[in-house]
């Protein structure tokens, strides 16, 4: 379709209204629509392990950096940061929490 065309069809009056549109929003190539890029093929079991391999790896020195972190944090300022576990109940009185 050509901007003549859409002029026509919109019933837009202006003689450059579409031209300016097309100038600051769009394509002035209507010929070929811009089509998204499909992704490329999916990935193969092998490489989707692989890649959870690394991220999961990245993640374990994540973890590791942080608690070092705030085990440091809190030897120097005793900031009482790292988490309070709770005692576990003895097997009589887990009967009785609802």
């Amino acid at each position: 379709m050509t901007y003549k065309q859409a002029q026509r069809i919109y019933g837009i009056q202006g003689r450059s209204t579409v031209l300016v549109w097309l100038r600051k929003h769009g394509n002035l190539d209507w010929r070929k629509p811009n089509l998204p890029k499909m992704p490329s093929a999916k990935e193969t079991p092998a490489q989707q392990i692989k890649r959870l391999q690394k991220e999961l790896e990245d993640e374990r020195l994540k973890n590791l950096i942080l608690n070092e972190m705030v085990d440091r944090f809190d030897g120097e300022y005793n900031a009482g940061l790292q988490k309070k576990y709770l005692p576990k109940q003895s097997k009589s009185s887990e009967g009785k929490v609802k």
